[in-house]
């Protein structure tokens, strides 16, 4: 990767998704626009914020993608970032924003 961009895998668990009730809704369903969790998996040499392996949130629709081996990605600039999944051990469990 090239300048600020980053290279996003979004995770599989964004497909399909179940409502309070326990209804399937189709990763096709037409809903409002919804932010993606996804991993990183390549960064340019100006990101700053972000390192591969991170896990970020971002609008996946305004984003372009490309194949790599037969797998999707999708490439953005660290700006279209959302936020930044991080653990922390020390004072809990889980992810934190």
């Amino acid at each position: 990767m090239l300048y600020d961009r980053v290279m996003v895998r979004i995770s599989p668990e964004d497909g399909e998704r179940r409502s309070s009730g326990g209804i399937v809704i189709p990763a096709t369903a037409q809903m409002a626009k919804r932010l993606a969790w996804g991993d990183v998996f390549g960064v340019g040499t100006s990101v700053r914020h972000v390192k591969v392996g991170d896990r970020v949130l971002f609008n996946p629709e305004d984003q372009l993608e490309v194949e790599v081996q037969g797998t999707t990605y999708l490439v953005m600039r660290e700006r279209d970032l959302h936020a930044v999944a991080s653990e922390l051990t020390e004072h809990g469990t889980g992810l934190y924003l």
